[in-house]
């Protein structure tokens, strides 16, 4: 089979990766790719939002299929314009993808289904939040209703960073449109888990779960990023939460979904708070999770590319999915500055030195005059695997202090 995969990230380099080791691919196109993804695939100079060019360039390669992990092109509905064309694609419709592309759907979605979740409301003014933040009990967590790249929550622990918040989003417009509106939740305590799962429509088949370190600095410090290391499985997910889970929200998601004429086909992100009270969702993705895919898919041990067409084929019940009895921790090296403001271009070096054993997906590298050079605020996810994860973490910072590249950054306590 020809396989197409969508976008430029680590992610898809970990997609790219896994699907190469299927018997049944013969060959792998990623558009636009990185430097990365050009060592298992063939890069093409397609951007995702170009859905023409996609599907002009599927249709004369003969492409089997396509898949997309990324949010924003599946919000926008590239999986509907490729059916149209009559090509197969792995993810969920426009109309699925919006329980990731409107926070606000997605909180109406879950109260209307008796989803546990936080307390919230929605506002499309700076006043009307105001005012609703000016009641309220702190800390509170201000959320962009659209897209933001990871970078849309914010925790306020008091009126004044509420105030800067809701000024940046509405006054300043740092989120352009996906800041039109704005929902506003009670903050939840506990231990965050992410739990990616195939899904087919009606069935759900959860990965393992994993807790994902999203604040730029050490100690959970710092403004949101994209994601800055993984560790899976999560110590706190264990088999009583996962049933918990399973009944309560992985299953009436799916069947909500069906009921709202939006059958989820894909996989679909879980954003968990294990809390005192029990398991609450913070929130959906409608793709998988960066940089949880890289920790997670090292770890299947069955094809990804029979996963996909059970997915899309309704037949996921009848497929056995099979992980490795092990651990993952994946470490991100960023450029200094990253998520606000940072450099790229920099040489980067050492990758040579990397133990064989350690996987390196590229997040935002490329190729100038046959170096190989930043690109991007993330950079590479070093992945390690070992028996527990207290000796991944060890593996995976032994393999990071290898790499350089000028004002290089990355967290000290994944999975510490």
């Amino acid at each position: 089979m020809k396989i197409l995969v969508i976008g430029s990230g680590g992610r898809e380099h970990a997609f790219c990766w896994a699907l190469s080791k299927s018997k049944k691919a013969t060959k792998i196109y990623c558009a636009p790719g990185n430097a990365g993804t050009a060592q298992v695939a063939q890069n093409v100079d397609i951007g995702t939002f170009d859905f023409d060019g996609l599907i002009a360039f599927a249709k004369a390669e003969g492409i089997d299929l396509s898949v997309c992990p990324m949010d924003a092109p599946l919000v926008a509905g590239i999986v509907d314009a490729f059916q149209v064309a009559g090509l197969r694609i792995f993810g969920p419709s426009k109309a699925a993808a919006e329980i990731e592309g409107s926070k606000a759907y997605s909180k109406d979605f879950m109260r209307k289904y008796n989803i546990p979740t936080a307390e919230y409301g929605v506002f499309n003014s700076l006043n009307a939040a105001m005012a609703h933040c000016e009641t309220s009990k702190f800390p509170l967590v201000i959320k962009t209703d659209g897209l933001a790249a990871g970078k849309g929550v914010i925790i306020c622990l008091n009126m004044a960073d509420a105030d800067e918040a809701l000024h940046a989003i509405f006054t300043d417009k740092k989120f352009g449109a996906s800041g039109e509106k704005v929902v506003i939740e009670e903050f939840l305590d506990g231990v965050e888990c992410s739990v990616l799962a195939f899904c087919d429509g009606t069935s759900v088949v959860p990965m393992p779960g994993a807790k994902d370190h999203k604040a730029i600095y050490d100690g959970d410090l710092g403004p949101n990023t994209g994601g800055m290391g993984v560790i899976t499985p999560n110590p706190q997910y264990n088999e009583e939460i996962a049933t918990h889970c399973m009944e309560e929200i992985f299953l009436p998601t799916m069947e909500g979904m069906r009921k709202e004429g939006r059958p989820f086909v894909g996989v679909l992100f879980f954003g968990l708070m294990l809390t005192s009270d029990g398991p609450k969702l913070l929130e959906y993705n409608c793709r998988p999770g960066d940089p949880e895919t890289q920790a997670l898919l090292p770890l299947l041990e069955t094809d990804l590319l029979d996963i996909t067409q059970a997915c899309m084929d309704g037949n996921l019940d009848k497929l056995e999915i099979l992980w490795k009895d092990n651990a993952t921790c994946c470490v991100m090296a960023a450029s200094g500055g990253y998520p606000e403001h940072f450099e790229t271009k920099y040489p980067i070096s050492g990758l040579e030195n990397i133990n064989n054993g350690v996987l390196i997906f590229h997040s935002g590298t490329k190729y100038v005059d046959g170096k190989l050079i930043t690109a991007g605020g993330r950079v590479l996810c070093v992945v390690a695997m070992a028996k527990n994860l207290q000796e991944a973490g060890k593996i995976a910072y032994e393999a990071i202090e290898n790499i350089h590249f000028n004002d290089i950054y990355y967290r000290k306590d994944i999975g510490v």
